[in-house]
This record gives C-alpha cells, sequence and structure tokens, in this order.
C-alpha cells in the first residue's frame, strides 16, 4: 500500500444544513442512535459515527432553510422499511414519495425541516 498523500481529501461528514439546529440535533441524534461528537456555540456540531471509522453526520446552522429540492440527500439502508418509515415520522419527519424500479423500493423521507433523505432495505 502506497502512503498517503497529505493534500489527499478524505470524506469525514456529510453537512446538513438547519435552521432550528436543537431540534434536528434531537432528531437526527435519536434517528441515526448516536450521540454528539463536537459542537461549537449552536452554530454546528458532529454527530458520531454510527461505526468506528465510517462518516459522520453534522448540522451547519443557517438563517434561512433550503428552497426547492435539495441537491445533495443522505441514503440509509433499513432491514424493515415500514418500521423505518414509522420512526421518521414518529420523531417528526416525514414521508415525501415512495419509488419502485424492478421491484427495488425506497423511500424519500424528510427530516422535521424538509431535509430529504433516503431509506430502502439494504
Amino acid at each position: 500500500m502506497t502512503p498517503r498523500d497529505p493534500a489527499q481529501p478524505r470524506l469525514g461528514s456529510v453537512v446538513i444544513n438547519v435552521v432550528d439546529i436543537e431540534r434536528l440535533k434531537e432528531f437526527w441524534t435519536a434517528l441515526l442512535d448516536v450521540g454528539v461528537r463536537q459542537e461549537f456555540a449552536g452554530a454546528f456540531l458532529w454527530l458520531e459515527p454510527q461505526r468506528e471509522g465510517s462518516i459522520s453526520v453534522a448540522l451547519q446552522k443557517v438563517d434561512n432553510p433550503t428552497e426547492g429540492r435539495n441537491r445533495l440527500h443522505l441514503d440509509f439502508g433499513v432491514g424493515d422499511l415500514e418500521a423505518a418509515t414509522e420512526r421518521v415520522k414518529g420523531l417528526g419527519g416525514s414521508l415525501i414519495e415512495e419509488h419502485t424500479i424492478d421491484g427495488f423500493t425506497w423511500r424519500v423521507m424528510a427530516d422535521p425541516e424538509g431535509n430529504e433523505f433516503c431509506i430502502a432495505p439494504g
């Protein structure tokens, strides 16, 4: 294995822009069953990764919500699509739409501020 180039970027987290960082911190920590790794003055925080060495979700406080369709979203594999859908809804999220292609079904969900993410069997 060749030594790592110190200028090579490494993906560490996926950042979600949020208006109410406290509300979204509660949603995402409960949904992913993780804690907060680091937080800066209610303006930015990183959640713990679900597994050692994996990427994490981060939240960044912004003044205005994202308008229109999100250009970036998270995909999550779940063992039970129905149970995961109800969990998201029970935490204050919502089901946006469902898609099926060649027998593969996934659902577009949203957190309480409308940030979209997908859940699918896997």
